[in-house]
Order: C-alpha cells, then sequence, then structure tokens
C-alpha cells in the first residue's frame, strides 16, 4: 500500500499529535514516520488496561508492546472486519454485522462467534462481548474434545480407555484443557507407554530371576543393607585402626568431652549426636554386635538388617558380625543390587506388573490416537474461537492502547483517563489525577521537572502498591515524608497512602513568589529557636552555679572585683551604631527626594528584586515540566515531549473550593479573640503611622518644593536692590 494518505494533526499541551479518527489512519499507519508517534514501546504490566488483551498483542512475550506489534494487531483483525475503524469504537460489544463475511478469515470467525453464542444460550444476540468470548469453560463444556490437544477422561464412553487416562494422569501428571478439566496430551500419551515397555523389559530380564536371592524379600534385604552400609563400613574401618595402634582407640570411640556436651541434654535415640557416634565401641578385631552394646540411634536399624538379610542368609543365631561376614553378605546381594540401578520406567512402576502387562496388550493406545486425531481435526473450528475471543478484546481496548502510544490524546482529554493513569489521590486539601502505578523512585524521574511524591499504597489484606504522585497546583509547604492521605484506584476502591519520598521541584508561580518571603521566616524562627535554645542552656548554666554558690558561700572567699567596661568595647558599639544610623539616614534622604507617588514604584521594585529570581526559575522550570522521563522510569519509550504546562497542570490537580452557594458562618467558639484584636490593633497603628508619614510628607514636600504634591505654586520673585 502506497503512503498515499492525507494525515491530519492536532495540537495540545504545545504537542502536535497524529489523529486517529478513520479507518484509513488505522491502515496507514505502518506508513506514519515513526518519529511522529509519541509512544515507541510501553509495557504490558502496570497500565489501566486488561492484560490479556496487551498479552494478545505482544507477539513475541517479551512483556512489551513496540511499534511493530501495534500495527500487526491493525493488520490481523483488518479482513476480519468490514470497516477497520469500528477499532476506534473503544466499546464492549462486538456487533456481529461488523465481521467481514467476504473473507475467508471473516467467514470463520462470524461462524465461530455465532457458535460461542449458541454454546452460551444467546444464538439470537447480535452482539458478542469480552465475558462471551472468553467463557471459554461454557463455550467448551459442550464437547470434551476442543482441539487444545488435550484428552480428559470424559472424552470416551469406553470404560476401559478412561481407566488408562487416569492411570497416566497417575503417573505423568495431567494438563488442564480449556474447560478446566484435566486430561492427558499425545506426548504424555507417548512417554507413557515407552515408560511401561521399558519397565516390562527390565522386569523380565532373565537374569533377574538368578540373583534374587530371597524371592521378593530381596528388595527388603538390600534396602536393609544400604541403610547401614555407610555405618558398617566406618565401624570395621575404626576397628582395623585400633587394631594397628591401641592407642587410637579412645580417640576412635570419641572423647569423653563429647559425651559431656550431651549429657546434659534432653537424650532421645535418633539424636543427630548420637547418630554420629560409632555403631558400637571400637576395639581392634572386635566383630559388631547386632543388638547389645550398639548405638541407640542404630539400633532399629542394624535390627532390620539382621531379620530382612542375616537372619535368612546366616541364620537367625547369628548375632554379631565380622568383617568377613559383612563382606560375604554385600557380596551375595551385589548382583541383585546392581539389576536395581538399572531400573527403567520406574514412573508407571506404582501400577503393578500384572496392570503394565494387561495395557501393553490392550487395545488401548489405539483407541488413544483415535481420540488424539478427532480432537486435532476440530483444532481449527476452536482456534476461530480464539480468534472471537482476541478480535472482542481488540474491540474494546484498542482504541485506548492507539490513543495512549500513537498519540496522547487521552492524556490530554478532559473526559478520558490515559491507560497509565491509576487513579486518584486526595492530600493537603487538594486532589491530583496524575498518580502513575511504579515500582519506585527512580533518579530519572526528576528530569520531568514535575513536583512528584512517591506514596506507598495498602489495603486489608496484606495488598501494596506505589505510585508515583504529581502535584502541579498549589504548594509544597505541608507535603512531607510520612504524610497521609486516601488513594482512589479506577476501580473505586480506597487505599491508605502514606508519602514515602519527595522529588521537589517547582509547583507554581504564586509558590515561587511567597518563597523566599516563607525561607526567610522560617530562618528567623530557626534563629530564634537557636537562641532560646542557648539562653535557657545559659540560664541553667547560671542557676547552677549560683545554686553552687549558694552551697558553698562559707568557703568562698572574697568576691570578686566588678569587671570593668573596656573603652575600646564602647567606642566599636558607637561606630556600628553611627554606621546603622548613617545607613537609615541615607535611606530616608532618599526616599525624601522622591515624589510621593514613587514610593509605591519603589515598594514594588523591591518585592519583585526579592521574588523575580526565585520566579524566574520556576518558570523556566514550568516550561520545562513534562510527562516523559517519568513514564519512561517505568519502562516506557516516549518519542514525543508531553509537556505538562501551566494551564494543563492546574487541571490536572484540583484545589479544595467550596460548593457553589453554600454558606459560610464567621462565628468560631474557639476563635483566639485576644489574638484576633491585637490583630485588629496593630492594622490600625500601622494604618495610622502611614497616614502621619504621608501628613509629613507633603508638608515637607510643600515646604522644601513650593509646591503642593499635585500642583506646582508660583513663586514670589525677589525685587532688584538699586545701587548708590
Amino acid at each position: 500500500m502506497t503512503n498515499t494518505h492525507t494525515w491530519r494533526f492536532f495540537r495540545t499541551g504545545g504537542l502536535d499529535q497524529v489523529s486517529l479518527t478513520t479507518a484509513a489512519d488505522l491502515l496507514h499507519l505502518e506508513h506514519l514516520d515513526q518519529k511522529l508517534w509519541v509512544a515507541l514501546s510501553c509495557p504490558v504490566k502496570g497500565l489501566e488496561l486488561d492484560e490479556k488483551t496487551l498479552a494478545l498483542i505482544d507477539g513475541d512475550g517479551d512483556g512489551r508492546i513496540r511499534v511493530p506489534e501495534l500495527i500487526a494487531a491493525i493488520k490481523w483483525a483488518a479482513p476480519r472486519l468490514r470497516d477497520t475503524g469500528v477499532l476506534l469504537h473503544g466499546t464492549d460489544g462486538l456487533p456481529l454485522s461488523a465481521l467481514n463475511d467476504a473473507t475467508p478469515e471473516g467467514r470463520i470467525v462470524l461462524s465461530s462467534a455465532r457458535q460461542v453464542l449458541v454454546n452460551l444460550g444467546k444464538k439470537d444476540a447480535a452482539v458478542i462481548t469480552v465475558a462471551d468470548s472468553s467463557n471459554t469453560a461454557q463455550i467448551f463444556s459442550a464437547s470434551p474434545l476442543n482441539g487444545d490437544g488435550v484428552i480428559p477422561p470424559e472424552a470416551t464412553e469406553d470404560a476401559a480407555v478412561q481407566a488408562l487416562i487416569k492411570d497416566i494422569i497417575a503417573c505423568l501428571g495431567g494438563t488442564a484443557d480449556r474447560t478446566g478439566s484435566t486430561g492427558v496430551t499425545s506426548a504424555q500419551i507417548d512417554t507413557f507407554f515407552a515408560e511401561l515397555a521399558a519397565y516390562a523389559a527390565w522386569v523380565e530380564n532373565s537374569a533377574a530371576k538368578d540373583i534374587a536371592v530371597l524371592g521378593e524379600a530381596t528388595d527388603a534385604a538390600v534396602a536393609a543393607l544400604k541403610a547401614v552400609r555407610a555405618k558398617v563400613e566406618d565401624y570395621f574401618g575404626r576397628c582395623r585402626l585400633a587394631a594397628f595402634d591401641s592407642r587410637a582407640a579412645a580417640a576412635l570411640n570419641r572423647s569423653e568431652s563429647e559425651y559431656l556436651a550431651i549429657a546434659a541434654k534432653d537424650l532421645k535415640i535418633t539424636a543427630d549426636e548420637i547418630s554420629g557416634f560409632p555403631l558400637a565401641r571400637i576395639e581392634g578385631g572386635r566383630a559388631l554386635p547386632l543388638f547389645g552394646g550398639v548405638n541407640p540411634a542404630w539400633a532399629a536399624a542394624l535390627a532390620t538388617l539382621h531379620r530382612a538379610a542375616v537372619t535368612p542368609v546366616l541364620g537367625a543365631d547369628r548375632t554379631s558380625l565380622t568383617e568377613a561376614d559383612w563382606a560375604a553378605l554385600n557380596a551375595r546381594f551385589a548382583p541383585y543390587e546392581t539389576w536395581l540401578g538399572s531400573k527403567a520406567g520406574s514412573a508407571v512402576e506404582k501400577l503393578g506388573l500384572a496392570r503394565i502387562k494387561e495395557i501393553l496388550a490392550g487395545p488401548g493406545r489405539e483407541a488413544l490416537a483415535a481420540l488424539v486425531a478427532r480432537d486435532q481435526a476440530l483444532e481449527p473450528e476452536f482456534k476461530a474461537i480464539s480468534d472471537v475471543d482476541r478480535l472482542t478484546h481488540y474491540h474494546r481496548d484498542l482504541r485506548a492502547l492507539l490513543h495512549n502510544f500513537v498519540n496522547f490524546a487521552d492524556f490530554y482529554s478532559r473526559d478520558k483517563w490515559a491507560v497509565f493513569q491509576a487513579g486518584t489521590l486526595y492530600l493537603d486539601s487538594r486532589s491530583t489525577e496524575l498518580c502513575i502505578r511504579v515500582d519506585g523512585p527512580n533518579p530519572l524521574a526528576a528530569m520531568s521537572k514535575a513536583y512528584i511524591a512517591y506514596c506507598t499504597c495498602s489495603r486489608p489484606g496484606g495488598q501494596t502498591m506505589t505510585i508515583a504522585a504529581c502535584f502541579t497546583q498549589g504548594d509544597s509547604d505541608y507535603l512531607f515524608v510520612g504524610r497521609h492521605g486516601v488513594f482512589y484506584d479506577r476501580a473505586g476502591q480506597d487505599w491508605d497512602t502514606v508519602i514515602t519520598s519527595i522529588m521537589d521541584n517547582p509547583i507554581s508561580i504564586r509558590q515561587a513568589f511567597w518563597s523566599p518571603y516563607k525561607k526567610f521566616v522560617r530562618m528567623i524562627e530557626e534563629q530564634v529557636a537557636k537562641r532560646a535554645a542557648a539562653a535557657e542552656a545559659a540560664s541553667s548554666g547560671k542557676l547552677a552555679t549560683a545554686a553552687e554558690s549558694a552551697a558553698n558561700a562559707d568557703k568562698a572567699g572574697a568576691a570578686a572585683a566588678p569587671k570593668k567596661i573596656d573603652i575600646g568595647t564602647v567606642a566599636a558599639l558607637g561606630v556600628a551604631v553611627g554606621a546603622i544610623g548613617g545607613a537609615l539616614g541615607a535611606i530616608a534622604t532618599g526616599l525624601a527626594k522622591l515624589a510621593i507617588w514613587q514610593l509605591p514604584l519603589v515598594l514594588v521594585g523591591l518585592v519583585l528584586i526579592i521574588s523575580l529570581p526565585s520566579m524566574a526559575i520556576a518558570w523556566l522550570k514550568l516550561r520545562q515540566r513534562t510527562l516523559g522521563p517519568i513514564l519512561e522510569a517505568n519502562g516506557w519509550a516516549v518519542n514525543g515531549r508531553v509537556a505538562i504546562n501551566i494551564p494543563f497542570g492546574t487541571a490536572l490537580t484540583d484545589m479544595a473550593v467550596k460548593p457553589a452557594g453554600s454558606k459560610l458562618s464567621l462565628e468560631d467558639p474557639y476563635e483566639d479573640k485576644d489574638a484576633a484584636r491585637r490583630k485588629r490593633q496593630t492594622i490600625f497603628i500601622v494604618f495610622l503611622l502611614a497616614l502621619i508619614a504621608a501628613a509629613v510628607w507633603i508638608r515637607y514636600d510643600r515646604l522644601q518644593k513650593g509646591h503642593y504634591f499635585w500642583q506646582t505654586l508660583p513663586v514670589a520673585e525677589t525685587p532688584a536692590v538699586s545701587a548708590k
């Protein structure tokens, strides 16, 4: 398809974005330069969109959706729909009339959609929803064979074949089919019969009849030998060493201190401390007793050895074993042990040899092969039902993904939410809608120039999640770590929320205007607090000194003469006071030279000098505020500069406003009336002083310049003096 399509763009938030409104827009999307896409990839997890839909689009299953996969989804849906533009409706409920019966793909999907509705008891329905197409348990319940490659026992009425399928499940485990039933696959059937054949061949090995020296009891004898072999070998090895040098006997029997270490404990026959000791007392050339004088932790195992192996081979009266007896006993059962080591088909051993021979001789495998063939024949039909489910998901969710990937129309819209917006956070008398689910704080997000509060949200039952909440209106005076709020997710569930970390950036120009004064007030408060603390410490020190002096008054000598004030100090204080007075005089003289209408301008200029730098920095950062780094910190690849300018930021965060028509009573029963009175008195005094200052200024202006501040008065001329 040639790129002859005329694209339309719209501008929102300073970003030019492509408009997607028609089927032609979707069909030509592959030809749109990817530099014009707002996003190039997004994660499958963490979005407010059905993860099943996203998994269907994620063709390679890597957990991310990229441009080619989104285009492939549109291409897959196009031949199955009369008008590809229905994908832009974004509604749950695909009309059957929208399916294209003029193409093979469309006819199969249409037929399957009707079959789904029939199976659900909705044969007259004209619309199929996601809930309908996802109800696989009911859709496929009418037929145990549904093309998924799994054969459950109920797939046949033959009791013998049903029993065979259950045997396979018991030995190898089952596989769940589309309806939730447990069955077997073709691969499991092949594995099962291979195990049967291997086990039967192993059992029927002609050599096995000669090496099973005790018949069916040989297994028990060999098991008893294996259970004690390591400890018996250890015992005879120690005895050989003791026979070599009797001085080693004490060490080989364990030291007395080791017995003292366990003597204070509550001993048990199977205690690990005891089981690590030798089977019996070590002496050179001593036989191993099987009953008396043996390690209590191994007494039961040695008794089993005597019963299962020693008695049948050496006789019941043999209550001890020499090293030669032990070697002969092992040699007697060695061929059988070797044969056991070559066992095959152990997975089906639990069925027993008789059942195994019955299955191998019966027609069960052919019956299962026929069921597998019937199931495979149904695969295309039932695959089409899966395509119906895929198409209903695309019809409902693809519009939302396109408008949060190709463009960000939903994010800039006031009546829709972006797929990455997780809900609304209420905190500090405001609410913010720009809340994004994240794994945790990420330094990359700081590049967004937005004020971000990372919050941990929790619900009863242990559910937790972390969100990044962007505050775009108001100030940050009362936003701090540990502050609690309430978060409402997109489903309306409320979560307890606490701020855990903050990325500080300007929120508004108004905040920046007042910021220097607030910092100045905080500095004063901190200094006052420090001075008060220092004064309190000094006062406490003086009180302690005075108390000590009073307690030791009888021991104190003559009082020290009071320290005289240094003349240099007095001179320095005078110079300082003079300098301050001179500075104030210079300021007063400068102001006196100005006209009265210029004084407010001086005040405004002073305010601008203080606040303008902070406002300029805030303005620059607010102009650079963008959503991209926040999303990229959460796994997105954002291509466009998704700006959050001041008007848009104001729309994302709402301040507390009283409802229209509400009434406010100013009668506060707990008002601090004394403080209010002092405040009114202070305002009155300041206003009175301002009036007096204005009057003095007017008087000064008239006397010095000979005119009032609003008009000029004539000045009398001095008569000339005649010369004499």
